[in-house]
């Protein structure tokens, strides 16, 4: 009798865990997201006089980076390449004037969503960073958020990004 208990008991504790397992959730599968690089949008009194420069560029270009590397750490998104796209809206940094021409464009990319960042220049010490994640297959908004950054350069560009990015999308729930 003694062996028999010996033999069904590491028998019962592997069946066990092993329908303990089964009950656990199975992770959810990362979102894949295209993020396209942040975009300038001047509101400023300059901005008729002043058009963008290569600071303003490498700014934004900061602050994309910034998104998609805390994004892409999180595990809960999969980034998508966006580096190949050919789209005119795209390559001129106006897809925040598409009417979200990005979720058709991050569609084409098998991405689940698309994510735009703008940076919102109201004065050149005042600005707004904002991002919006649209549905890839039927355009609607699935998330906008925005911070504003009050007498501060465009340096602080990825800084108002990256709160945007740990505070908003990574605090929220899928």
């Amino acid at each position: 009798m003694r062996g028999i208990t010996f033999v069904l008991a590491p028998a019962m504790i592997v069946a066990g865990l092993t329908a303990a397992n089964a009950a656990e959730p199975a992770a959810p599968q990362p979102i894949k997201l295209a993020v396209f690089p942040f975009e300038l949008e001047d509101f400023s009194a300059a901005a008729a006089y002043t058009p963008p420069d290569d600071i303003d560029r490498e700014q934004l270009r900061l602050s994309t980076e910034e998104a998609r590397r805390l994004i892409g750490q999180s595990g809960r998104y999969q980034l998508v390449d966006v580096g190949a796209v050919s789209d005119e809206a795209a390559k001129a940094g106006k897809l925040h004037n598409c009417d979200g021409c990005e979720a058709k464009i991050a569609a084409a990319l098998n991405a689940d969503q698309s994510m735009i960042g703008i940076v919102t220049r109201i004065s050149r010490t005042d600005y707004a960073v904002t991002y919006k994640i649209r549905d890839a297959q039927s355009g609607a908004l699935v998330d906008v958020e925005q911070t504003d950054l009050r007498a501060g350069a465009n340096s602080a560009w990825s800084r108002g990004a990256r709160w945007l990015i740990q505070r908003r999308l990574l605090e929220k729930e899928n």
